[in-house]
């Protein structure tokens, strides 16, 4: 069932505590209920109560960094989407991050109000997602080896189940239910992330390889989600629908 709450809930996991503070206000501001946490260590724990619609993450924390938290979420299947931090410009990073789990991140200095645009397009998603499950999808989509099973939010393939976030999810039901048709990162940032800035392919890029990674039997001669090149990505006409 999805989440009844009419207030959501945000963890901030963030050492800076002038940055923390700021963002809680404006978040606070806008209806959206905040706690605050400046250890890493702290953060994880917190993170596994089930309470947030969203965690803000940092990646440079005392205790444990927000790339191990990250890590460590989603190996134990915690699914709430992540919002990462960084003051750090390697490339590297940002990179792990979002291949790790991460569902968006965001460079220091930051605007407050495209913040607050992520936040509230993060749990709007989430909320999308699982008002999917529970009101207009509860058939049956099946390819092959592939299965998505809306009534149970459940995937499998070749009869194992996958342990997908919620952006992975609304990934591979965007692309199932068009197959054949090509997607460019613009029209996969627009759609499921609900933005559109430059800069940020590496979103759409990471997400589309940790799917494939799960989906495919050869991530690198992938059967299911297939690269356009110059133009996009798009799921394979040649896989029949049972």
């Amino acid at each position: 069932m999805s989440d009844q709450r009419v207030v959501k809930q945000v963890l901030i996991i963030e050492d800076d505590t002038e940055i923390s503070n700021v963002v809680s206000i404006n978040l606070e501001s806008n209806g959206i209920k905040t706690e605050q946490v400046h250890d890493g260590l702290i953060g994880l724990k917190r993170s596994k109560s089930g309470e947030f619609d969203l965690i803000i993450l940092d990646i440079m924390l005392p205790g444990l960094d927000g790339i191990s938290i990250c890590k460590k979420l989603r190996e134990e299947n915690f699914n709430t989407p992540i919002l990462m931090l960084t003051a750090k410009i390697d490339e590297i990073d940002l990179v792990l991050s979002l291949e790790l789990g991460a569902d968006d991140y965001m460079r220091k200095p930051f605007s407050m109000r495209e913040l607050l645009a992520r936040v509230k397009a993060l749990i709007r998603r989430s909320e999308k997602t699982d008002n999917i499950i529970e009101e207009e999808n509860k058939e049956i989509l099946q390819f092959g080896e592939l299965v998505i099973d809306y009534a149970k939010h459940q995937v499998k393939i070749r009869d194992k189940t996958l342990n997908l976030t919620v952006k992975e999810f609304e990934l591979l039901d965007l692309f199932a239910r068009n197959p054949g048709r090509v997607f460019s990162r613009a029209d996969l940032l627009n759609t499921i992330w609900g933005y559109n800035f430059e800069g940020y392919e590496h979103t759409v890029n990471t997400h589309i390889n940790r799917l494939r990674n799960k989906l495919e039997i050869d991530p690198s001669n992938p059967k299911y989600l297939l690269t356009v090149w110059g133009l996009g990505y798009k799921f394979s006409e040649q896989v029949v629908q049972l």
